[in-house]
């Protein structure tokens, strides 16, 4: 019985560091998008906010339990006050702009895990799990840049809402072979940020919804400007079709 207590009370520790981790990291990404975009104190905390706590609080909703920030008052005080040194600190120090994009992915890899175990803990599906999962990694995100008026990252061509799917999917899969929750966490947060790192450094993008029509209008442009067949060929090949 106390060693029950004792791996349970490791794994709650071990999530609610985690939750806190990515708490930090996307309130970060959020104060850099504001950066970008010159907001104020007051607006670069919104976004901040809104980036840290959007996707969980869309979560807790969804599956009918309490929303976690409403239950532990360290949540908002961990925004606003990683918000504010990031604030002064940028104002001295220039921060390289592909900070955002790996903190992104940490917080991504993160939240995906977490709320995936949130989910499965509750009872709910494999199917639910994995959407709460991605739902909690991504909507954070989807808010900051529509908030600061960007396309968010997971309706572009990055590989970004797949990673979380998969990371969603691994942990459910290592679960169901018996491993531990906690090795399960841990393994799948470091794929879910491998995937989205491989994609971010080699430039790694799903294909692009192209119509049939405007790949009909693509090729016409071409022969029109005395293109060889040749070159008309590899550009029917390299063209990307969703």
């Amino acid at each position: 019985m106390l060693v029950y207590n004792v791996v349970a009370m490791t794994l709650t520790q071990t999530l609610y560091s985690l939750d806190l981790l990515g708490t930090i990291v996307f309130a970060v990404t959020g104060l850099l998008a504001a950066r970008r975009k010159e907001l104020d104190l007051f607006g670069a905390i919104v976004i901040a906010m809104v980036t840290a706590i959007g996707g969980g609080t869309l979560r807790d909703l969804i599956i009918d339990v309490p929303v976690f920030w409403t239950q532990q008052n360290i949540y908002i005080y961990v925004v606003v006050v990683s918000a504010l040194l990031l604030f002064f600190l940028a104002r001295y120090k220039r921060l390289p702009v592909k900070l955002l994009l790996f903190l992104d992915a940490l917080g991504l890899a993160v939240f995906t895990v977490v709320g995936t175990q949130k989910a499965m803990a509750l009872g709910f599906s494999d199917p639910i799990a994995i959407m709460t999962g991605i739902m909690t990694g991504v909507v954070g995100g989807i808010m900051r840049d529509v908030l600061v008026g960007e396309v968010p990252l997971v309706f572009r061509k990055e590989i970004y809402a797949t990673a979380s799917f998969i990371g969603a999917s691994i942990f459910l899969t290592l679960e169901e072979l018996g491993l531990s929750v906690e090795y399960s966490v841990i393994i799948s947060i470091i794929i879910t940020l491998s995937i989205r790192v491989w994609a971010i450094v080699f430039k790694i993008e799903l294909p692009v919804f192209i119509s049939y029509k405007d790949r009909v209008q693509n090729v016409s442009q071409i022969t029109s400007s005395n293109s060889s067949p040749d070159k008309v060929d590899s550009k029917l090949k390299n063209d990307k079709l969703g």
